[in-house]
């Protein structure tokens, strides 16, 4: 197997990072029975250690405390690395799709802070991200957005990364 395969194949260890989590979405549903309504309840949950690593993960269950728990889990399970440019925000611009919802992801200047909605700001902020704009398009559905901003993050790459990929260092010249 190829080098690139075992890098993407390699889970990151999350008993090693210092994870926050953050409830981004709760959603309660009624199930009508025969006695009246049973609800359950479902927790879309973001991790992340500041540093670089973020995960979503939904969970359901009939109590909200379990349904969170639960997302926590999913998303530990889900943790990817980001390539952010120094440190502060990402190398370029870019959008993630998914469902009809996108997700632009535009990167700025020392002290511009975060400039994003709720959905987005949650990962932004647990990936340690601290100056990026943002704008949501098409679907609010927090689901939608939080899986498009995930695209966007994830299909970035910084120069170095590039420069790896095509087995070049930074002193070649073709």
């Amino acid at each position: 197997m190829d080098n690139k395969k075992e890098a993407f194949l390699a889970r990151i260890n999350f008993d090693e990072l210092e994870l926050v989590d953050k409830v981004i979405y709760i959603n309660r549903v009624a199930k009508v029975v025969k006695g009246g309504r049973r609800f359950g309840f479902s927790a879309l949950v973001v991790v992340g250690d500041k540093k670089g690593h973020v995960g979503i993960g939904m969970g359901k269950a009939n109590e909200v405390p379990e349904a969170i728990r639960k997302g926590v889990e999913r998303a530990k399970k889900s943790i990817i690395k980001l390539s952010l440019a120094d440190n502060s925000t990402i190398p370029y611009q870019v959008i993630g799709h998914f469902g009809s919802s996108k997700v632009l992801l535009k990167p700025a200047s020392k002290g511009t802070g975060v400039i994003a909605g709720g959905p987005v700001r949650a990962i932004v902020e647990a990936a340690g991200i601290q100056d990026i704009l943002t704008k949501s398009l098409g679907s609010n559905n927090p689901h939608n957005i939080v899986k498009a901003a995930m695209a966007g993050l994830t299909m970035m790459k910084t120069h170095g990364d590039i420069l790896r990929d095509r087995n070049l260092s930074c002193d070649d010249k073709k």
